[in-house]
């Protein structure tokens, strides 16, 4: 009999970009401004599915030694300001992980990094809680994880900024 169990984790991380709150929105709500920095190569992905609006779904399929999917609903999104979704990981078929995730966006100012509404940037809050099951996925790998594509969107953003 396998044993079961359930680690319960929440982190938050946050970051200031320097786009405006539009901007970065979306690069959360347009399909090809995401794919950019979230999901992998093109060559690792053998799905992808993108309906962004409350109570739309989000599918991302990796193909490879081991076959990944990250399947969100969109709950809560309030454009240029929050995205609310709920998500599951899996891999090969066994569920990893189910987890709420919150983006909130803020103008804030590069130079002081002040919050504020005639700022040139935007602070970004990314708050996670989960249930991570079976010890098949862990809140700090997660963490570390969301840490890298946080940093990629920074990346795409500051390429995008030197371009204007």
């Amino acid at each position: 009999m396998t044993t079961r169990t359930v680690t319960h984790g929440s982190f938050t991380i946050e970051r200031t970009y320097p786009a405006s709150p539009a901007r970065v929105f979306a690069a959360f709500a347009t399909p090809e401004a995401k794919a950019r920095w979230f999901g992998g190569p093109d060559e690792s992905l053998s799905d992808r599915e993108f309906d962004f609006r409350v109570g739309g779904h989000e599918r991302i399929t990796t193909k490879g030694d081991t076959t990944y999917i990250f399947d969100a609903v969109y709950y809560d999104i309030v454009p240029d300001e929050r995205i609310v979704t709920a998500y599951e990981m899996y891999a090969n078929g066994d569920r990893l992980s189910v987890s709420v995730a919150t983006v909130e966006l803020t103008t804030a100012d590069l130079t002081t990094g002040e919050l504020t509404t005639g700022g040139n940037g935007t602070h970004l809050v990314y708050t996670e809680q989960g249930a991570f099951l079976d010890d098949r996925d862990k809140p700090e790998w997660r963490e570390h994880g969301t840490t890298e594509l946080l940093d990629k969107l920074g990346q795409v953003l500051s390429a995008g900024a030197e371009r204007n």
